[in-house]
């Protein structure tokens, strides 16, 4: 398992429902900024992988939700490369206040052309990805 990557966020009205707790989406969307500011950390953003005529699409996901977020609350997400593969990658992810795990992902994320059909991901990437893990 590759070192955890931490992304501060804090919650703001939209982020919210009627009640003042985080919609439950909205979990997914930190959880997808928390990845892309782990590939960025590895000097690859999304314009990158574009360039190669390539996109990064989740596949798959296993969410828990354990407690709620409130408006204005502070948060870190994670983001850990649980698996590399050639053609995709699977992250285990939390969302946190504190010590308190609010949210628990497990997202496979899929490397593929712009037909959309599964393809390896470039070899720079993955070396990257692989190079990061303990």
């Amino acid at each position: 398992m590759c070192t955890e990557f931490q992304l501060p966020i804090r919650v703001y009205i939209e982020d919210t429902d009627a009640g003042g707790i985080v919609y439950y989406v909205n979990y997914l969307k930190f959880m997808e900024r928390s990845r892309t500011e782990l590939l960025r950390s590895l000097g690859y953003g999304k314009a990158a992988i574009l360039e190669d005529g390539l996109l990064l699409v989740v596949h798959s996901l296993d969410t828990h939700y354990l407690a709620p977020a409130m408006l204005d609350d502070e948060l870190v997400v994670t983001a850990c490369m649980d698996k590399v593969a050639r053609s995709y990658v699977v992250f285990e992810q939390e969302v946190r206040r504190g010590t308190q795990v609010l949210c628990r992902g497990n997202v496979k994320v899929a490397c593929v052309n712009t037909a959309m059909k599964p393809t390896a991901l470039p070899v720079y990437i993955y070396e990257a990805m692989i190079n990061s893990c303990p």
